[in-house]
């Protein structure tokens, strides 16, 4: 008969404490480890059948079941896989998991470094004690003529072994929940802790609540039975044990991505597409990646990448292996060749990371030229959703950006997508390397407009990312320039004029009458005849002032308090207002006539740029009602 106590092989007595507070954020990683453990033996013993060394009497129904004694205050976790000795107790139990949670310590120690572990597997069977204030092991081995055996130990480095009553092969992992962890003394607290990290795990994994299945047989034993007796409802696993990531793409239809995405998100809003990898060599990577549809542009930066090591969750949005452009989007992503019990900084310098990371990119890649070439009209739908991954992978990855360069596209203002080579053909005779493009399409509609009726063209570059993207846009195509529709006059926009001195002086009237009126000494006023005789004045912003001014509209203003912001004033010589405000240039009975024009010209021309201040907008209000009166006044 087996009995015996003993010293846990570890060098530090304060083990247990340390870790338990070191890891207390953590403490719900407990139940993943034991399972996870518990599966691993399941798979041990799997493949001794099928090596033909072991005979399966439980004829391939491999079963987890964690058990919840409320009463009690225990947890069990318990299984039917390969089974202890003995002798493997002390190795495994009281030799190797104890000396490799020492080791695990030792090493990551460093309050700064432990942060950065990913995943924290190593722990192990030892994350038991960061709950409990004892813990108890009772196994039965597969071989045959194997005695049940029972390892107990209250969280010192003493433990006690002894013969056991268990009488089927497998192990059971009771904790006695120690009282500052009662929290998990919780069916829902343990099924969400299950949800979040077993809900994929290779075997079928059961959660009993033995208080709640003692108060329904009661009830049941109440009720008259049918027939002398009642069906048994089939209890059903709490786990997807074929998750939709581990087959073949061909294998799976449109309707499973759709709710495997809906049910690992929890997002009701159907995913654009997909990319579903599958690799074997020269790594191990399987996994499925979400473009979703964006509720609004925030929401692009808010993805989730999931992680997983052979079927167990391990982290969210680990960039080192996946890359940081791609955590924008969701998607589940299974490796098991990484070694996750690892710094953050090991896999920063790891090759076979890299190359990992390099290949996920190059399919998604591979994936937007396919919908590029065959689904062309797809691809254009999506591109609103898209764009905001796509340029932000070109700024962060040189390799991905010479991957999508020839496939990256843009709205126009003639209503269809085009890629920028096109652009740049179609309007060489107009504008020679020069990309006008529109960042507030509401507030830039009188631009808009005279671009669509002068048979220019300009394109939509209005997201967050896009301020970025033209000025990386313009170290990539050298040679060429983006232009903001207000920033520039297109020339073909602006008619010839017949007299170079007829337009100077002219240039040089308008100029000291508006300058007078407006008594804005530092603002640039500029005469040019526009091909509309509609509008009397627009205001021009330098591409440097608006592209800062992009930057602080999307960053809360925080950054313009200091920074001069360069305007135009552009005045249409063929607009009629401004003919009239010339001849009646010097007239004194008619300046206060004159001065109120011209300030109202110039605000029409800043409410068509960007809204008025509180107080300028109460001045123009009151400046309408001035003038309305007064052409009641003129008309008498």
């Amino acid at each position: 008969m087996i009995h015996e106590r003993g010293n846990i092989s570890v060098n530090t007595a304060d083990i247990f404490p340390i870790i338990k507070k070191w890891l207390y954020s953590d403490k719900d990683i407990f139940l993943r480890e034991l399972v996870s453990n518990a599966s691993d033996a399941i798979s041990k013993m799997k493949r001794l059948v099928s090596l033909g060394e072991a005979d399966d009497a439980s004829e391939g129904q491999y079963e987890i079941h964690v058990v919840l004694d409320k009463k009690n205050k225990t947890i069990q976790v318990i299984d039917n896989g390969i089974g202890m000795t003995a002798e493997e107790v002390k190795k495994y139990i009281n030799q190797v998991a104890f000396s490799g949670a020492q080791e695990f310590l030792e090493k990551y120690k460093e309050q700064n470094e432990a942060n950065q572990i990913i995943g924290h597997f190593g722990l192990g069977f030892y994350s038991a004690f960061m709950v409990s204030d004892k813990v108890e092991i009772d196994t039965l081995s597969w071989q045959d003529g194997a005695e049940a055996v029972k390892w107990a130990s209250d969280g010192g480095t003493t433990y006690e072994m002894s013969a056991s009553n268990h009488d089927t092969r497998g192990t059971v992992v009771t904790l006695h929940i120690a009282e500052d962890s009662k929290e998990f003394l919780d069916k829902y607290e343990l099924r969400k802790i299950l949800d979040k990290y077993c809900a994929f795990l290779p075997v079928e994994i059961y959660l009993k609540d033995l208080e709640e299945e003692e108060k329904a047989a009661a009830e049941a034993s109440k009720k008259d039975k049918k027939d002398g007796k009642e069906e048994e409802e089939q209890p059903k696993p709490i786990n997807d044990t074929h998750p939709l990531w581990l087959k073949r793409p061909s294998e799976c239809t449109d309707e499973e991505y759709k709710q495997f995405y809906t049910k690992v998100f929890m997002d009701f809003q159907e995913p654009l597409f997909w990319i579903h990898l599958n690799v074997d060599y020269p790594f191990n990577l399987k996994g499925i990646l979400y473009f979703p549809k964006l509720r609004n542009e925030l929401e692009s930066m808010e993805g989730q990448i999931k992680l997983y090591n052979n079927q167990v969750f391990v982290a969210d949005n680990i960039k080192e292996v996946i890359p940081e452009f791609l955590l924008l989007l969701k998607g589940v992503i299974d490796c098991p060749d990484l070694p996750l019990n690892v710094s953050r900084s090991f896999l920063q310098n790891d090759g076979s990371v890299r190359k990992i990371s390099d290949h996920i990119s190059k399919k998604v890649a591979d994936k937007l030229h396919s919908l590029f070439k065959t689904e062309r009209e797809n691809y254009d739908k999506y591109w609103d959703d898209i764009n905001p991954f796509i340029k932000f992978g070109c700024m962060r990855d040189d390799k991905f950006y010479n991957r999508v360069k020839d496939i990256l596209i843009y709205k126009s203002t003639n209503g269809e997508y085009t890629l920028l080579k096109d652009y740049l053909n179609r309007n060489s005779d107009k504008h020679k390397d020069q990309v006008f493009y529109i960042s507030d399409e509401k507030q830039q509609a009188q631009y808009i407009r005279l671009f669509k009726e002068n048979d220019l063209e300009a394109l939509y570059l209005d997201s967050i990312i896009d301020n970025h993207f033209i000025n990386f846009l313009e170290m990539k195509e050298t040679g060429t320039r983006f232009l903001s529709v207000d920033s520039d006059i297109a020339e073909a926009l602006k008619e010839k004029s017949d007299s170079d001195k007829e337009d100077k002086n002219l240039q040089k009237a308008l100029e000291s009458l508006f300058r007078q009126s407006l008594g804005k000494k530092d603002l640039n006023i500029k005469v040019e005849a526009l091909k509309t005789t509609e509008v009397p004045a627009i205001i021009l912003l330098s591409e440097q002032s608006r592209r800062m001014q992009e930057m602080a509209r999307h960053f809360g203003n925080y950054s313009m308090g200091s920074f001069s912001v360069e305007q135009t004033l552009v005045l249409n010589k063929k607009n009629n207002l401004i003919v009239k405000l010339r001849e009646m240039k010097g007239r004194e009975d008619r300046k206060q006539d004159i001065d109120m024009i011209c300030r109202h010209v110039y605000d029409l021309a800043m409410l068509n740029h960007k809204p008025l201040e509180p107080e300028e907008m109460a001045e123009f209000v009151k400046r309408s009602n001035q003038l309305l009166s007064r052409l009641v006044e003129l008309g008498n």
